[in-house]
């Protein structure tokens, strides 16, 4: 495996110190008793967002299955019976439908994810159609597709994408135990291709792997010292699907994802930070506390690449009953 690269900002207007994070600051962090974590968290996420309104994605899988990899939480690895059929690229039409029905129910963004170790070019022609006919809605638009080549992120540039989503997963230290068919530096090197071209990046990582808590504080430490640290940040708690790996891991204590959002938010203070895999285990009071914690993003829809999410009118009821309120990025800025 290749030697693993930490990034580190040569500036970085994100701390009041400009200075990067690093692991001992970060697991202090999550050491802080709970009441005073969120207290902090909060604090950081009044500056700068407001607090009731949270921004609405949703991720339709327009490939599924058969994929290169051995990432050891995913079902559609090729290394890994765990039932699911391999499928092509979805048609357009199909997109477009989905995405419509999108943003009649209040999502700003559409995810597209495609289950390749990376894309061929023929692939970003057809992907390059989509995002057009998306864009055209008035949508936001998101593709995590796998490891980039030179001159590929440019191609998802010139055809209107917004975002590309490419998540760490974990720690540097934690990653081998994880994942052994691409490395952390093959991560890295896509995150700088698609920031290097103008895009925005969405980056996150999945916490419940059993990993450490300091585990989790180094992946922390890997994103907020990203420069700059991503726009969209999705946390991931695990789906254990059976036929994986991880199928059996011990769950993690829903207080500790709490404190992950908490933490999130107080290193990067201006990332949307996303509910993303495993909502649809959240009870709703841990989900009102992932709010409260900076959470202001949460991917919303029926189904959330190949596992079940919360149905839109669930979500919308409880948001009404927190008092939220769905909003684009745009508006979730706040004033002082």
């Amino acid at each position: 495996m290749n030697q693993i690269q930490t990034l580190t900002p040569t500036t970085d207007e994100h701390r009041r110190n400009s200075k990067a994070w690093t692991v001992d600051e970060v697991a202090a962090l999550f050491e802080l008793p709970f009441n005073d974590l969120m207290f902090r968290a909060q604090q950081t996420h009044r500056e700068r967002f407001d607090a009731n309104a949270v921004q609405l994605s949703t991720l339709l899988s327009i490939k599924t299955g058969g994929c290169e990899e051995d990432c050891a939480y995913c079902p559609q690895s090729a290394h890994f019976d765990t039932g699911l059929k391999a499928d092509k690229l979805i048609p357009l039409q199909e997109v477009v439908e989905a995405a419509r029905a999108a943003k009649a129910n209040g999502a700003t963004r559409f995810c597209m994810g495609a289950a390749w170790r990376s894309p061929k070019d023929r692939h970003l022609e057809a992907i390059g159609e989509m995002v057009r006919e998306v864009k055209a809605m008035g949508l936001e638009t998101c593709l995590t597709a796998g490891m980039l080549a030179d001159g590929q992120a440019e191609q998802l540039r010139d055809a209107g994408l917004d975002y590309y989503n490419h998540n760490l997963d974990t720690a540097p230290e934690f990653y081998g135990q994880i994942i052994t068919t691409r490395t952390y530096q093959d991560r890295l090197d896509t995150l700088d291709r698609v920031r290097t071209v103008g895009l925005k990046v969405c980056s996150g990582g999945i916490v419940g792997m059993g990993e450490t808590r300091r585990q989790r504080a180094g992946l922390i430490v890997q994103l907020a010292n990203l420069d700059p640290y991503p726009e969209s940040v999705p946390i991931n708690n695990l789906v254990q699907v059976e036929g994986t790996p991880l199928a059996g891991t011990a769950e993690l204590d829903p207080l500790e994802f709490i404190r992950t959002i908490a933490v999130a938010r107080i290193t990067m203070p201006r990332a949307m930070v996303r509910l993303s895999a495993g909502r649809e285990q959240m009870p709703e009071t841990m989900q009102a506390l992932c709010f409260l914690a900076g959470a202001n993003s949460m991917f919303y829809g029926d189904k959330l690449l190949t596992t079940s999410n919360p149905q839109a009118e669930a979500d919308r009821a409880l948001l009404r009953r927190l008092g939220m309120r769905c909003s684009t990025e745009a508006g979730l800025a706040s004033t002082h």
